[in-house]
């Protein structure tokens, strides 16, 4: 009879246990102990041979009972905790839906990237191209075919990022030969790519991100958006020009906008000029923002030096040219008068979000 008693005191036990168990893996861990592989329930089962022949149905029939008990208390606490966690779980994630719903903020482009496609619309409806190269160049194409001299002070690496590797012995060493690879400073090089691929007339724009290593500050960042352009024809003219970037800045600055044309030197064109268009504050009268002149920087042109020509392998007899090349971020700044560049790159939303 002592294993009768046995049973009935792992049925009790289970059952008490049952009644601290507030979880699941405590739950387990009751049903493991009786009736796992090496649970107390098992092994007593295991010995029912060691019955006497006469007390064994009783017992097996004990045996499956305490069992049965005990596989039903445990399914039926697992059911009750099961029951628990969920309706914790409903009361955690309950939502109260006679709240308003959040509303989500539609997202805009970036104020550099609305103005770089209001250029390229202008252009484009010029009938330009809209072109796009490398932004790691050759001093090839960002200088030399340019008419770039060896000695200009934009090929200093004060004024241009060079991709260099250093040498064991502490010498720097430039990847492709003598300052030969470097981040582009300018987009003109794209201009060089273009003529040498198509043939003239070429109408195109070539607008992207430019490297200088300049010190971050109101009018000046080590990485902004350039938009560059170039014409290749006969009969081309200096006409040609100035009534390309008179309608340009009319159309990105407004019809009442004057422009004026400053002489001034770039080494891929000559003539070159620097070009201004009036203030918008003072419209032209003279005030702070404009120090009194009444005309604000916008862009630099001139007519392609033939040497340029010379390069790409068009004959300048037959043709001519002109290229300019503009700052979307200066653009931003004199349109809607920011007295810093830099904050276009903080990422600032109450600031971003007024355009």
């Amino acid at each position: 009879m002592a294993m009768s008693d046995d049973l009935r005191a792992i049925q009790d036990q289970v059952e008490e246990g049952l009644k601290g168990a507030t979880t699941l893996d405590a739950l387990e861990q009751i049903r493991i102990a009786a009736l796992g592989k090496k649970g107390s329930l098992t092994a007593l089962m295991h010995m029912m041979g060691k019955v006497p022949p006469e007390e064994r149905p009783a017992m097996g029939k004990l045996a499956n009972t305490v069992r049965a008990n005990v596989d039903a208390a445990i399914a039926g606490r697992k059911e009750q905790l099961a029951r628990a966690v969920l309706d914790a779980r409903i009361q955690a994630e309950a939502v109260d839906v006679t709240l308003p719903g959040r509303r989500l903020t539609p997202g805009t482009q970036h104020l550099i990237s609305q103005i770089r496609e209001e250029i390229e619309d202008i252009f484009v409806g010029l009938g330009y191209t809209v072109e796009d190269g490398p932004f790691v160049e050759t001093t090839y194409y960002n200088f030399t075919a340019l008419n770039a001299p060896e000695d200009h002070p934009s090929r200093s690496a004060k004024d241009t990022f060079y991709v260099e590797d250093r040498a064991p012995e502490g010498k720097v060493q430039h990847v492709l030969g003598e300052s030969d690879v470097l981040l582009r400073t300018q987009t003109s090089g794209v201009q060089v790519h273009v003529m040498e691929e198509k043939k003239p007339p070429i109408y195109m724009i070539c607008p992207g991100t430019v490297f200088r290593p300049d010190t971050a500050d109101a009018n000046h960042l080590p990485q902004f958006t350039q938009v560059e352009g170039l014409v290749v024809d006969e009969g081309i003219t200096f006409g040609d020009l100035k009534g390309t970037l008179d309608y340009f800045c009319r159309e990105i600055f407004g019809k009442d906008r004057a422009t004026r044309y400053r002489p001034h030197f770039f080494p891929f064109t000559e003539p070159s000029c620097e070009v201004d268009v009036s203030c918008g504050v003072c419209h032209g009268k003279g005030c702070r923002f404009c120090k009194n002149t009444g005309w604000l920087e916008i862009l630099g042109c001139g007519m392609v030096d033939p040497n340029v020509f010379d390069y790409v392998g068009i004959d300048p007899e037959r043709y001519s040219g002109f290229a300019f090349g503009i700052g979307v971020e200066r653009v931003a700044a004199l349109r809607y008068d920011l007295p810093d560049l830099r904050m276009l790159m903080t990422g600032d939303m109450r600031f971003l979000r007024q355009f």
